[in-house]
């Protein structure tokens, strides 16, 4: 059997570094399963998920042109297909995702495309700036200051 990228295998860990595992597959070729494909969740030691002598069961990721197999353990676990994101129709009325409901009511400004955003606020953050060194100035008695 050739081992091909989507197969999954049953290997034996081999070795176990800071960045991932070594497991054997069968016909004596290694592969590495990368921290990141250890488990669903993150990882910080894989010495809490593996050790050496484990049977894993992997699935082949890939398999380089200079002969480097990288594998994944939680790919090859076989998990109920979950649907994807709802259609914007299908979410229920009441459900606001945890994020407070802005109340609009109160807001009669006209609808503001980008530009005319990004122009009020750069007038807004340059009056402040400017406000802001004119008091700054005058504190430390530098240009523009008055002296008395």
């Amino acid at each position: 059997m050739s081992i091909e990228a989507g197969s999954k295998l049953t290997g034996k860990v081999t070795g176990i570094t800071n960045f991932g595992a070594f497991v054997e597959l069968p016909e004596g070729s290694t592969g590495l399963v990368h921290i990141s494909e250890v488990a669903d969740k993150y990882v910080k030691d894989i010495n809490e998920h593996l050790k050496v002598g484990d049977m894993v069961e992997v699935k082949v990721i890939n398999v380089e042109k200079d002969g480097k197999i990288g594998l994944s353990i939680k790919k090859a676990k076989d998990r109920p297909v979950r649907s994807e994101r709802p259609e914007r129709g299908d979410r229920r009325p009441n459900s606001n995702s945890g994020r407070p409901r802005l109340n609009r009511s109160n807001d009669h400004r006209p609808k503001e495309n980008f530009e005319a955003k990004m122009a009020r606020f750069l007038k807004d953050s340059e009056d402040r700036l400017s406000s802001l060194k004119r008091h700054t100035e005058s504190k430390r008695g530098g240009r523009g200051a008055k002296r008395g």
